[in-house]
């Protein structure tokens, strides 16, 4: 599974998060330790909020830990809100369009999970997207169709609705197709200012997620990347955290 970071709040370089921990996003890419592989090799990617409403994206299809761009980019670049992911893949090919976050307009999301037997429900699931959005897909995740079938459901409207509607529909058509695989979704999305970061699966067995906040900012991540696990919280299984640009951050049920 992969391993993913998003953070909001004071300005701060991406290598403060992304590379400089004892348990980085970088060596969760080598040796993860919440995961069902220790090693997410498959590409990796990030994506940051500078001048313009809309994100920067770094992405690419070398181990996050041979990389030596990223670790100059992430030295250099300061943000607000960035997001960071390392990739193990669930099928789909390596490549730079299939490597997360996925920006649509200023939205920005990524992904950890699944949509079982993804083969047999691909063409439905792709049915979900209008023409003018399908346009905007680039690569052949399920990933990605998810996101864009939220859009399509209003997630620019509300977002946690949205995803709640996208998940149903997506599970009814895993039903309709005798799919005995769980459909998995532990993800966040951000419209560059507030933060979702959704926890759910299927199955009741999602990928873990855990979230903190302090005189800096908020930072969600798959597993914690520092030695003082009692500082973080996890997500609840079915929760979405909600942290909104000057709010109080709360936790929300997704379905």
């Amino acid at each position: 599974m992969c391993r993913f970071l998003a953070y909001r709040g004071q300005p701060i370089l991406l290598e403060d998060l992304v590379a400089a921990p004892a348990h980085s996003l970088i060596e969760q890419s080598l040796h993860a330790t919440e995961a069902r592989t220790g090693t997410n090799g498959d590409g990796f990617g990030i994506g940051w909020y500078g001048e313009r409403d809309t994100p920067g994206l770094y992405r690419e299809v070398h181990p996050a830990w041979s990389d030596e761009n990223l670790r100059s980019i992430c030295s250099q670049v300061r943000s607000r809100l960035f997001f960071a992911h390392v990739r193990a893949s669930t099928g789909t090919a390596t490549s730079r369009s299939n490597c997360h976050p996925f920006a649509v307009g200023r939205y920005m999301f990524m992904h950890n999970g699944q949509v079982g037997g993804w083969s047999g429900v691909r063409r439905q699931v792709e049915a979900m997207i209008p023409d003018q959005l399908y346009m905007a897909r680039q690569g052949t995740t399920d990933s990605e169709a998810l996101l864009l079938a939220a859009v399509a459901l209003g997630l620019i409207d509300d977002p946690v609705a949205a995803i709640s509607a996208m998940l149903a529909r997506v599970r009814r058509l895993m039903d309709a197709a005798a799919i005995g695989e769980p459909l998995r979704f532990t993800a966040a999305l951000t419209d560059g200012a507030t933060i979702w970061a959704f926890r759910w699966a299927s199955d009741g067995k999602p990928a873990t997620l855990y979230w903190k906040e302090d005189d800096t900012g908020l930072i969600v991540v798959s597993e914690p990347i520092d030695g003082h696990r009692e500082d973080w919280e996890a997500i609840p299984v079915g929760g979405c955290v909600i942290a909104p640009a000057g709010g109080a951050v709360r936790v929300a049920a997704l379905m």
